[in-house]
């Protein structure tokens, strides 16, 4: 079972308890596992009830976020930030939240570069102009009638 405990063998630890470059100690200034106080780890007991309350915290935001994804609302935002409020205890969604974080850089990246863009502007523009058509033919056959009120003719 995993307590999201720091003890060795969850994350590399160096001989010399020195932090290699380019770790996610070095980036992060931690590493994987829980970040509760000390006196919290100390206790098994109190350690598991901290666990399971940052669990039961982390799903209210995150179901609150998934409720907001039809609803109005940031749900995306909500559901990444009850994903970090459980990366502060559980190793998993720690590794699930770096995994974002670069995908969602990468994605920035490339949406940045200047070929993918003027295809997106192209693209967005064409799109808009098949609106603009379908919209105007239907304005020109029905004029500002609903949907619902046409009759048959």
């Amino acid at each position: 079972m995993n307590t999201g405990s720091n003890e060795p063998g969850e994350a590399f630890v160096a001989a010399d308890d020195s932090v290699p470059e380019g770790t996610a100690d070095d980036q992060q200034g931690q590493g994987l596992g829980s970040r509760a106080p000390e006196f919290v780890k100390a206790r098994r007991m109190l350690h598991l009830s901290w666990q399971v309350g940052v669990f039961v915290i982390g799903l209210a935001v995150v179901g609150a976020g998934i409720v907001m994804l039809p609803l109005p609302g940031p749900g995306w935002v909500v559901i990444f930030g009850g994903m970090a409020i459980w990366a502060t205890e559980f190793v998993w969604a720690q590794l699930v939240l770096r995994w974002t974080k670069r995908k969602v850089t990468e994605a920035a990246q490339r949406a940045l570069d200047p070929r993918v863009r003027r295809r997106n502007i192209i693209l967005t523009s064409v799109g808009l102009v098949i609106i603009g058509a379908l919209v105007g033919f239907y304005l020109w056959k029905f004029g500002l009638t609903m949907p619902w009120k046409i009759k048959d003719q």
